[in-house]
């Protein structure tokens, strides 16, 4: 029996708890603001390489102001929803059942079906989008899948995410909550409620053509120039919002108490650049992205501090996710279509779902077919670039077994270091979404200069989901009112202890409470 099998008993039960009547924010608060932003594909080796050679960045300040760790690990399989969903929910893909942005449910069922039977892919990404008539992105319901258990109803993202968020607990305590992220499909930070984020800004950044040989002029992602000015976009959003402003800056707001953004340019230049050498020295291109995420940070810190607002609020620098091969001489492709043939031959018809980047994840339609195509991987394992196959037992020590959870992969592909699964031709230099070093080593800083160990490098390893806990707890909330803490024990980082309160005139008051809201 797996491990996780109470887990999963449990969530039903406090998913009806959550429901509770809400409680005032604290007044005392250590702060009473946090602005996370997540630097897709920043290393913790990113952070110091960038730090040293520029001791006067902002980062540098905010390292001085703060606890860099510089040992923080993302969530595996190490994409950009589970990762996202690690820094807002405090729990790994076991808890949240949020693998990748395209993977496959057993339970539910396809796009515009009836749902006279079950197994879908589930696909969250820009492939969604439709125009709201307005020149604006929006999700597409008919292509959404569909829940047998609820009359057939589509299925948004933030229904399939099984615990709330940190803007859900924020919020739920009288808080005022904003995002800002790359598409619709991020509306998944809403939490189950679908209420979690009161500003939510998605603006679709485009199809992921990072460095491929056919990318369009038009593609934000294929250009880093482009990305830059998308992020520049997305920044604005933020300085309205420290400014007491919606994230347009066409309405009067409150200064959200968490609030953030994802930023796209560092993971961009990754793949078009890459790095110098194998200790991951920076490229020009690589550099300059760095350099341009810096100089939205200091915008950021210099607003906080006209607006008097840095004591009480805590910044957090993190990734969800790293890049990799930073050793350019490891970087190796590999057809996924050649994974497929080795699966179908080994057992044709029963391949339900192949995801592949930097890893891969299998899902079939028939349980039984796992351990012959196990087998077949494994003798092809040199010339397909795999390091490890995860399936049976072994998977069922990581995540809940497929037998246990309508979501969990069958087999989990680890390739070999360096290995991405792409065609040849795809320019790319690097990817994420599996379970190297490379793909999880991130950088993790928090600063706020009222940190009792502010200057200091904790070196022992800590994860990304500690981020979640830490933001409510600073914001004087439980940090068990996230169900994911509650049931896989997340800690709240370390060395987060507070001196005492600054009363100075320009320190804010007590969070505004919800009217109405």
């Amino acid at each position: 029996m797996s491990r996780f099998l109470p887990i999963l008993a449990t969530l039903g039960a406090l998913v009806a708890g959550h429901a509770e009547a809400a409680a005032s924010l604290p007044a005392g608060a250590n702060v009473h603001h946090v602005l996370l932003v997540s630097v897709d594909g920043l290393h913790a080796s990113d952070l110091a390489h960038f730090v040293s050679a520029h001791p006067d960045s902002a980062l540098a300040q905010l390292a001085a102001h703060g606890v860099n760790y510089t040992n923080a690990s993302a969530v595996v399989p190490a994409d950009s929803f589970p990762g996202l969903l690690a820094l807002v929910t405090g729990g790994t893909p076991a808890a949240t059942g949020v693998y990748y942005d395209d993977s496959y449910d057993r339970a539910l069922s396809p796009p515009g079906s009836d749902c006279s039977h079950t197994g879908t892919r589930v696909r969250y990404d820009e492939s969604l989008d439709k125009d709201d008539g307005h020149g604006h992105e929006m999700i597409d319901p008919a292509r959404l899948p569909r829940d047998p258990r609820h009359a057939c109803a589509p299925v948004y993202p933030h229904a399939f995410l099984r615990v709330n968020t940190v803007f859900e607990a924020v919020r739920d305590a009288g808080g005022y909550t904003a995002w800002i992220d790359k598409h619709p499909t991020y509306e998944l930070v809403a939490g189950p409620s679908g209420h979690g984020v009161d500003d939510l800004f998605l603006p679709e950044i485009g199809a992921n053509y990072e460095g491929l040989i056919d990318t369009k002029v038009s593609e934000i992602t294929g250009s880093l120039a482009r990305t830059e000015a998308y992020d520049d976009m997305k920044a604005r959003a933020i300085v309205n919002e420290i400014d007491g402003l919606s994230h347009d800056g066409k309405a009067s707001a409150t200064v959200p108490n968490v609030f953030g953004l994802n930023l796209q340019s560092v993971n961009v230049a990754q793949k078009i650049y890459g790095y110098r050498d194998d200790n991951g020295a920076l490229t020009p291109g690589l550099e300059g992205a760095i350099a341009h995420v810096d100089t939205q940070l200091r915008t950021f810190v210099n607003e906080l501090e006209r607006r008097h607002l840095s004591d009480d609020t805590l910044v957090i620098v993190t990734a969800k996710h790293g890049n990799g091969p930073i050793d350019r001489a490891r970087l190796d492709k590999v057809d996924e279509a050649r994974l497929a043939r080795v699966i179908d031959t080994a057992a044709p018809g029963a391949l339900a779902q192949l995801t592949t980047d930097h890893g891969a994840l299998v899902w079939l339609r028939d349980p039984s077919a796992a351990r012959p195509i196990a087998a077949a991987l494994r003798k092809h394992a040199r010339e397909l670039g795999i390091a490890d196959i995860i399936s049976g037992e072994r998977l069922a020590l990581r995540f809940p077994a497929p037998t246990a959870d309508s979501r969990t992969p069958d087999i989990v592909i680890v390739s070999r270091n360096g290995v991405i699964f792409t065609p040849q031709h795809d320019g790319k230099l690097a990817e994420h979404g599996g379970f190297h070093e490379d793909d999880t080593h991130v950088a993790l800083l928090v600063s706020n200069a009222r940190l009792a160990d502010a200057g200091r490098s904790v070196t022992w390893p800590v994860s990304t989901t500690q981020v979640a806990p830490s933001i409510l707890a600073a914001l004087g909330l439980p940090p068990d009112a996230l169900q994911a803490v509650r049931l896989e024990g997340t800690p709240v980082l370390p060395d987060t202890a507070w001196t005492a309160q600054d009363q100075s005139p320009g320190t804010t008051a007590a969070l505004t409470p919800r009217n109405g809201q």
